[in-house]
């Protein structure tokens, strides 16, 4: 009758000391190597010995854009210069004058003016570019904008976006949560078995990955056209990955002292 070899296991904690280092993987007699054995160390040293438990931790973390961008073009063509210059500016300082009754910032708001001559007419553009960190009072000003000007004004689709720092905060973010799965999984580990934790040895982020959100069934650049400002926002959205793994020294419960 042939016995079934038992099936391999993982050694996730060690907590009883061995030979040191260099030796721990083989014994030498008469110059052969014998692998696999390993020689324990003499009760005094095993208990001065450091005992350490081995972790990995993960975390997933995600930020919303805190950014949005919305370019609002004026264009005109008439034979008079006077009059093309007339009917641009008037429909630009109705809007600026909008955005500062809506409590927006001059910083917030860049204006570029274009002139030229068209054949026997002169043309002129004008675009206003916003920057809004407020989501809601986007689209209010974007719907009063729309109901007060006629077609010849065209309001862009939000772009939403992230400042450098945002993203900087979010792969440390990820990074510390990690950190602290991992604490935490060695603290379960070292209660279960009788032990206290002691110091990180080392602390190594072995992965990190960055991904932003995507549109289920985005089948084109038309589609995302027709997203909502939510869904836009979804789509937009940063996520952020890390594993980390964690050396952390262990200790042996510490005796009460009995009180007389």
């Amino acid at each position: 009758m042939s016995l079934q070899p038992a099936p391999q296991s993982r050694v996730f904690v060690e907590l009883v000391p061995w030979a040191e280092r260099g030796r721990e993987n083989s014994l030498h007699s008469g110059g052969d190597t014998l692998p696999g054995l390993r020689r324990p160390l003499p009760s005094a040293q095993a208990q001065n010995a450091p005992r350490e438990v081995h972790v990995s931790g993960t975390a997933e973390v995600s930020v919303s854009p805190d950014r949005a961008q919305v370019t609002v073009r004026i264009s005109s063509t008439k034979e008079a210069a006077a009059e093309v210059k007339k009917s641009v500016c008037r429909r630009l300082d109705y809007i600026t004058q909008s955005l500062q009754q809506q409590g927006l910032q001059a910083e917030n708001v860049t204006v570029t003016k274009d002139f030229r001559r068209v054949e026997n007419a002169y043309h002129m553009e004008a675009e206003v570019c916003i920057t809004f960190t407020e989501f809601g009072k986007m689209q209010n000003i974007c719907n009063f904008l729309v109901e007060k000007l006629d077609s010849s004004v065209v309001i862009s689709q939000p772009q939403f976006y992230h400042t450098p720092g945002a993203i900087e905060n979010l792969r440390r973010q990820a990074c510390l949560v990690a950190v602290e799965n991992a604490w935490r999984k060695a603290q379960e580990v070292c209660n279960l078995v009788g032990q206290t934790l002691g110091k990180p040895l080392l602390i190594k982020e072995e992965e990190t990955k960055e991904w932003e959100g995507q549109i289920e069934d985005h089948q084109s650049s038309r589609l995302l056209n027709s997203l909502t400002v939510q869904q836009k926002i979804k789509s937009a959205t940063i996520h952020a990955f890390s594993k980390v793994f964690i050396n952390f020294e262990v200790k042996g419960k510490e005796k009460k002292k009995k009180h007389l």
